[in-house]
């Protein structure tokens, strides 16, 4: 299994996503198909932690009126199914390996993706 998992209007995405052979990879555009029960639970998986997925930069959060360190990990669950902007993107989904977000570290590891056979 290889995914990405990202949205199309979002820059950030679109920039790095441009930077990677992405031909062996499934496309999954959250906004057009929003995330399922077993997605999230493949992504779960590996990092253990349904707030490691979990945007902390959505607009949604100031619209619900959302206080982001009171919520539980299964508020967390339920927001990244409720809503596609929850999911910190964009996320590489192999069998064993994630890649979650755009900051440094995990640009980093993005980049190991793609070295490692």
């Amino acid at each position: 299994m290889k995914k990405v998992f990202y949205l199309n209007t979002c820059d950030t995405c679109r920039k790095i996503l441009a930077q990677f052979d992405l031909k062996d990879w499934e496309m999954h555009e959250i906004k057009k198909q929003p995330l399922t029960e077993e997605e999230l639970l493949e992504m779960y998986s590996l990092t253990k932690s349904y707030e490691a997925l979990f945007s902390k930069k959505s607009t949604q959060i100031k619209l619900r009126g959302l206080d982001v360190k009171s919520l539980t990990e299964n508020d967390f669950k339920e927001l990244l199914l409720d809503h596609y902007t929850f999911l910190k993107r964009p996320v590489f989904l192999t069998d064993d390996r994630i890649s979650v977000g755009n900051d440094k570290k995990n640009m980093e590891a993005l980049q190991e993706f793609f070295r490692v056979k």
